[in-house]
């Protein structure tokens, strides 16, 4: 794997979001090639034209609330371009991406990531290199 970059949300891209708070076994959906999978306490969010699931932890650690339902990723991220096609397992499912698309993780430990295709991420996030 390329050598990992620290990156941060641009300020102008934020999410409608809503908590599954619900008494739920959750539900599964497909997408990104594979079959995603959420459970109560996660995350339905809107991001452009894409709707997905996001962890319930995973959330509330990296996003903060701006007004009802809308919300900014607050975290960094840490992410490198991907030079070959493969599948990256998240935690709802596994992801394919393709060559150009980036490989994005919560930490620098690369434990917890997904992938986005390389146009969108140009378009979300920027170099952080504080």
């Amino acid at each position: 794997m390329p050598a990992l970059r620290r990156y941060r949300r641009r300020t102008d891209t934020r999410v409608a979001a809503v908590r599954l708070a619900l008494d739920t076994d959750g539900f599964s959906y497909r997408q990104w090639g594979g079959v995603q999978r959420c459970k109560a306490g996660d995350w339905l969010v809107e991001n452009g034209d894409e709707t997905y699931t996001v962890d319930g932890e995973t959330f509330a650690r990296t996003y903060r609330q701006v007004s009802l339902g809308v919300y900014e990723k607050v975290a960094p991220v840490w992410a490198c371009q991907a030079t070959a096609p493969g599948t990256i397992e998240t935690l709802e499912g596994p992801t394919r991406y393709a060559a150009g698309d980036y490989l994005v993780y919560q930490d620098a430990s690369a434990t917890s990531g997904w992938a986005i295709d390389g146009k969108r991420f140009a378009e979300l996030y920027e170099p952080d290199d504080e």
